[in-house]
């Protein structure tokens, strides 16, 4: 009896008859359409004029289609440039967002490298478009600060005690071994007479010779450092000491003592990442090897409108620098109320914040788990209370508790998305600036996609 089931065809090796339509290949509405259309509004000129067409050879690849690909892979937490090439064969966005081209992973590590610090110029710009389309108020604005890995091992970090005595060993080697190569040398020459093919150097030679140069230049750039730190240091005694003598005072306590210009023997350098600094990650309380990456993020709609990186490990000088970046991303524009926690609290930051007239949110202190809060404050407020006491008073009242309450639904997640969601926790490049440039793709594309989900389409505003 025949078999009267019947199915649709399925025929793997047919040929298509008609060229396909890669339009077809997606569902309307799909992320790599909105980021193809986005792109095609930025302007790119920065990019476009290193491209120079006198020369000869193979045309690069369109500038266009390299910045949507690169801030595409952003996006879905795919920054390597191998997983990019693979990407270009093997998932169907990558391949309709490439018009089924396949650059290769050093063509793309170039064009980033080459191109970083244009595409990180496109945050403001990405930053533009959400303002234009109501993501961005700046009624209320959070900075927080997180660690992230550096492309580097704190194992193949050393601090300058250590390279002051492995100095001193490798040194004593390195004359024992270019004595032992001399004494060999000498005893051939008696033996076969002079004019022999001098050799290379021996291996282990070679070797303790390079890690010397390393760890020297290193210990190097940590004086300079300390120099550097105890001219600034003296700067600030001096102008302190000016200021007391026009008021006609004097200095209470102990004389300062004069600054070290010797690096503290615990200071270290890594040897794979010299710029970037162990660190305490304030989530798994462990010790890394990263950076301090800061975000201002604006209260509507989560959106990142300022995005900095320091060496610094902790936040306590980030204040101004950010709220100096935030005029500058916005136009001259500043929030109406900042919050931030007790990492960024300092007296000279609640005073920058109260020249600035933002109505600030700072915690003076850690909350502790279990902790009872302080009820609020009932009167008038005392009389010589100092900045950071008073800012410990207002955040006991209700409008201070509710204010600074929101920082944990505005700044905090947006870390969340990007570490966990997109699983960014270390970064690819290397050096201060690089990984500045590196952190402000990160940001633009934690834009976009806020814009995406908002549901605007380029041309709709």
């Amino acid at each position: 009896m025949m078999n009267q089931r019947r199915f649709k065809p399925y025929e793997p090796n047919q040929l298509l008859l008609l060229p396909p339509d890669m339009r077809d290949w997606l569902p309307e509405g799909h992320p790599v359409y909105f980021m193809m259309e986005v792109v095609g509004q930025l302007d790119l000129g920065a990019i476009y004029r290193r491209y120079d067409n006198s020369r000869g050879g193979q045309p690069p690849f369109d500038p266009t289609m390299m910045v949507s690909l690169l801030l595409y892979a952003y996006c879905v937490g795919l920054p390597s440039s191998r997983k990019i090439e693979k990407a270009t064969y093997e998932q169907l966005p990558f391949r309709v967002l490439t018009a089924d081209q396949h650059p290769d992973h050093d063509t793309i590590a170039e064009f980033r490298k080459r191109h970083l610090q244009a595409l990180a110029g496109l945050f403001v710009q990405v930053l533009e478009l959400c303002r234009k389309v109501g993501l961005v108020k700046l009624g209320h604005v959070s900075l927080d600060g997180t660690k992230v890995q550096a492309n580097a091992s704190k194992h193949k970090a050393m601090s300058y005690g250590r390279m002051e005595k492995k100095a001193a060993e490798l040194e004593a080697e390195v004359a024992a071994l270019l004595a032992e190569a001399q004494r060999v040398d000498d005893e051939e020459d008696r033996r076969w007479g002079k004019g022999r093919r001098g050799e290379e150097l021996p291996k282990e030679l070679r070797f303790k010779q390079v890690r010397l140069k390393t760890i020297k230049e290193a210990m190097v750039e940590l004086e300079q450092e300390a120099r550097e730190e105890a001219q600034a240091h003296r700067e600030q005694i001096r102008q302190k000491q000016e200021a007391l003598e026009k008021e006609g005072r004097k200095r209470r306590g102990k004389k300062p003592k004069e600054p070290s210009a010797k690096p503290d023997p615990k200071a270290q350098r890594n040897f794979t990442d010299p710029e970037s600094r162990i660190m305490k990650d304030s989530a798994s309380k462990s010790f890394q090897q990263a950076y301090n990456c800061q975000a201002a993020v604006d209260a509507e709609a989560q959106v990142i409108v300022a995005a900095e990186v320091t060496q610094e490990p902790n936040d306590k000088q980030q204040v101004e620098p950010m709220m100096e970046a935030v005029k500058k991303n916005t136009g001259g524009g500043k929030p109406n109320k900042a919050s931030m926690d007790a990492g960024f609290c300092s007296d000279g930051n609640l005073e920058y914040l109260e020249e600035e007239r933002i109505d600030a949110y700072v915690a003076t202190a850690q909350d502790r788990h279990g902790e009872v809060p302080q009820g609020a404050p009932r009167g008038r407020i005392p009389r010589g209370l100092s900045r950071t006491q008073r800012m410990a008073r207002k955040l006991r009242t209700k409008k201070g508790r509710e204010t600074y309450a929101q920082r944990k639904v505005i700044a905090e997640p947006v870390f969340g998305q990007i570490k966990e969601v997109r699983g960014f926790r270390r970064f690819l490049l290397r050096g201060l600036a690089n990984v500045a440039g590196e952190w402000a793709l990160i940001c633009l594309t934690h834009n976009l996609l806020k814009l995406f989900g908002s549901g605007w389409m380029p041309g709709s505003a």
